[in-house]
């Protein structure tokens, strides 16, 4: 939070300084010499210009600060200038048709908005621009499908030879203007890319089959809207062979991004459909056919033939990125599904770039085209050029349905279908001027040929310093020129009005000037003696200043309260708090205000004391509280006006007339019910209820307040006193509790033998059903029946 903001009234009033627990001005701290610089440190600083803006000892850096503390200094003229933005092309966005009769040109189609513009910019201070984008029906499309000619490819080759009317027939369903051409490559013709033997270079392919001499590129078929011509060419075209397994492609990319003539490419959508099954080589591997110059990224195509494979170097993958970026070249990798892994971690290093399987043949490549450019189309990616030194860019994306991006994910937007309309806030921001006042960036969707133009001119001086007067008269005689205010010293020359030279300076006569009273301090050891006037320090809180002729002064050494500056209601001048209105003393922590001292009864301190510096000091030392309001050693007003109100309204076992000279203060009224007694919210002035009780036990109602500084009360009339007990009920309740709880007490005897009784009776039908009888014969029981046999009987 700006500090300048805590800062209020009257604490602002002395050199712009804020007393809050903030660090100083930015701006101060920087000690600007000039308004150049300053208004380089920040936006928020600005330079004051008027003539007597310094005081004694100030340095002319004191005139560079924040805006609201150089008019709180009561600051005229301020030099403050601020960044625009002007809108030099604005063109609309085109809305073609596809079905449109009259055609438009390439350069005549507008998808971005607006196309150039110019930022005057200041250091510190954002310029934020809205960017359209918006794609276009029907925009012209140039394709060119480089192809591998290693034997690997013989079967695909098959399935090309008849592309270019296939193609042609797919792409007129998405534009009206479509051209194509044709590319091969095969590898380096050194060792040991290829074999160098004469038989192998006139047919690098084993056994009978008849192959071309091995190439690095060769640009077969130039841009054309003939299919029939694409289809003628292609058919002709014979496969070749190498030796290793990675294939040149990256030469031949290079080639075609950078040859725009003779590959006929135009300002439209640019789409290089890369076919291989194979890997590829990169910077580096030329090294092992002795090659070690880097590639120079330019054309070398001669009778459509590239003639320096054999000089440079295969080009890196960063050194493609760049020229393919430059061109505005989207690359669509068709590859197996073998090298499917190593083209997806390429493609992630290309912008703009897709991967698509390529069947074994080639036979799905148009498929695979039509789905890549749908892919490569609904996204647009912004990039802009190097941006100065101390020039930040910051992209945010407002996409489709309302989508929104920020950081990296704001240059982009994606899922977007023909005729959708998206856009861009930029904003720009410079830290410092650069060497070069105005400077040049381009920002552009990737892939896309249109650019918008943004023109950076650098604020870095104040209108002020163009009507600066050289030699001034008020510079010391010429010394100096007179520029936003101050003088600007000519060389060799010093001082607030230039009006010593260097040679001059620590001189004892000079010196002797910066001596307060004849002392033996220079500048009060608060400053430096520079052409015999004081210039004073400057402390690392910026808004902690000295400042008098000898930096006797300072705004910082004042008497403090509740630790802050002069209480916080005031402001420092030379080491003495100046008060704001209604605040005095030395450290302005005394208030006049009397407010916080009035009681309820709208008394200052209730009538017990005085006000002073806001609060009450009471004179009864007896009293205490805010307003004087409590006395811990005193009744309660109720306790100490009992005895009055209950003489006075009931009389009482004492002499009436003795009660009422000791009551006669206080005015006594009285009302039939408790609804009647004076309520608090009914009052300008403090009221009480109270309830005391007789020696009979009865209790009396009654308030007491004072209004008019006169004691009152009002009594209800009829004492509330207690009833007599009613005796019979009271023996009955006695007599009946007796009986039943001697009923109750019979029926728990009652009940408890009858449990006994079960549980003995239970036990013995338990004992008798486990008795068992002894069923042995009695020892001297004899039976009655004799046997007797016959021994002549033999069972017969």
């Amino acid at each position: 939070m700006d500090f300048r903001l805590l800062c209020v009234g009257a604490v602002l009033m002395l050199f712009g300084g804020c007393w809050a627990q903030q660090e100083g001005s930015e701006c101060i701290k920087a000690n600007a010499q000039s308004c150049g610089e300053c208004i380089q440190v920040a936006e928020t600083c600005g330079w004051c210009t008027d003539e007597n803006f310094l005081r004694d000892g100030e340095s002319k850096t004191v005139r560079c600060d924040d805006i609201g503390s150089l008019s709180t200094r009561k600051c005229v003229k301020i030099e403050n200038p601020r960044g625009n933005i002007n809108i030099n092309i604005n063109k609309d966005v085109t809305n073609r048709k596809k079905d449109q009769a009259d055609k438009l040109k390439p350069e005549q189609i507008t998808q971005i908005q607006p196309q150039k513009l110019t930022l005057n910019l200041r250091s510190g201070e954002p310029l934020t621009f809205n960017l359209k984008f918006k794609r276009a029906e029907d925009y012209p499309i140039d394709l060119y499908y480089l192809m591998d000619l290693s034997f690997s490819m013989k079967d695909d080759l098959e399935n090309v030879k008849n592309l270019g009317t296939h193609l042609m027939r797919e792409m007129q369903k998405i534009t009206s203007d479509f051209r194509i051409g044709f590319g091969s490559f095969v590898e380096k013709t050194v060792m040991p890319y290829i074999s160098t033997t004469p038989a192998r270079l006139a047919n690098p392919c084993t056994g009978s089959y008849n192959c071309t001499s091995p190439f690095s590129y060769k640009n077969v078929l130039s841009l054309t809207n003939d299919g029939n011509q694409f289809n003628n060419l292609v058919s002709q075209q014979q496969i070749s062979g190498n030796l290793d397994s990675p294939e040149g492609g990256f030469d031949a990319i290079m080639q075609v991004a950078v040859c725009e003539g003779k590959i006929g490419w135009r300002n439209v959508t640019r789409l290089l459909v890369f076919s291989t099954d194979a890997g590829f080589h990169f910077a580096g591997d030329g090294k092992l056919g002795g090659i070690v110059l880097p590639n120079d990224g330019k054309c070398h195509l001669e009778n459509n033939m590239y003639t320096m494979s054999h000089y440079y170097d295969y080009p890196s993958i960063a050194h493609l990125v760049q020229k393919l970026s430059d061109h505005n070249i989207q690359t669509i990798f068709a590859v197996t599904e073998e090298f499917q892994p190593v083209y997806k971690e390429l493609k992630n290093l290309i912008p703009k770039s897709a991967v698509g399987t390529l069947s074994s043949n080639s036979s799905n490549v148009i498929k695979l085209i039509i789905d890549a450019y749908n892919s490569l189309s609904s996204e647009v990616i912004l990039e802009n050029s190097r941006v100065p030194e101390g020039v930040t860019i910051s992209y945010k994306s407002v996409c489709k349905n309302g989508v929104t991006g920020t950081g990296e994910g704001g240059r982009k937007c994606s899922n977007i279908s023909i005729g959708d309309e998206v856009s861009f806030q930029i904003s720009v921001e410079s830290t410092k001027c650069p060497s070069q006042n105005s400077e040049t960036i381009k920002i552009k969707p990737l892939g896309f040929t249109e650019e918008v133009e943004v023109v950076l001119n650098f604020i870095c001086e104040c209108e002020c310093s163009k009507g600066g007067v050289p030699n001034s008269k008020d510079c010391h005689n010429g010394n100096g020129t007179l520029e936003c205010g101050a003088c600007k010293c000519n060389t060799g020359r010093i001082g607030g009005k230039c009006e010593c030279s260097k040679d001059e300076l620590r001189t004892e006569d000079l010196d002797a000037n910066c001596r307060k009273d004849n002392g033996t301090d220079i500048c009060s050891n608060n400053g430096e003696c520079v052409c015999g006037t004081c210039e004073c320090k400057t402390r690392e809180n910026a808004a902690e200043i000295y400042n008098g002729k000898y930096c006797e002064c300072d705004n910082f050494n004042c008497d403090r309260s509740g630790n802050k500056l002069c209480g916080g209601h005031g402001h420092c001048e030379c080491r003495v708090c100046v008060c704001e209105a209604n605040y005095t003393g030395s450290a302005c922590d005394c208030s006049l205000d009397t407010s916080t001292c009035l009681a309820k009864n709208g008394q200052i301190c209730n009538g017990r004391g005085t006000c002073e510096c806001g609060e009450c000091k009471c004179t009864n030392p007896k009293f205490q509280g805010s307003t004087c309001e409590v006395c811990p050693t005193c009744p309660g007003v109720c306790t100490e006006h009992k005895d009055c109100v209950q003489c006075l309204a009931f009389g009482g076992e004492g002499d009436m007339q003795a009660c009422k000279q000791s009551c006669g203060y206080l005015t006594l009224k009285k009302v039939a019910r408790r609804d009647d007694l004076p309520q608090p919210t009914d009052q300008s002035f403090p009221l009480t209820h109270c309830k005391e009780r007789d020696a009979n036990d009865c209790w009396f109602y009654y308030t007491f307040a004072v209004r008019n500084d006169t004691p009152e009360a009002y009594v209800v009339e009829e004492l509330e006193c207690p009833a007599g007990p009613d005796i019979i009920p009271i023996v009955v309740g006695v007599v009946a509790g007796i009986v039943l709880i001697g009923l109750a007490l019979l029926l728990i005897w009652k009940l408890l033998m009858i449990i006994h009784d079960r549980r003995e009776f239970a036990k013995f039908e338990k004992e008798k059903m486990n008795a068992k009888w002894d069923t042995g014969e009695n020892p001297i029981y004899k039976s009655a029946v004799t046997t007797v046999v016959n021994p002549k009987y033999e069972g017969k």
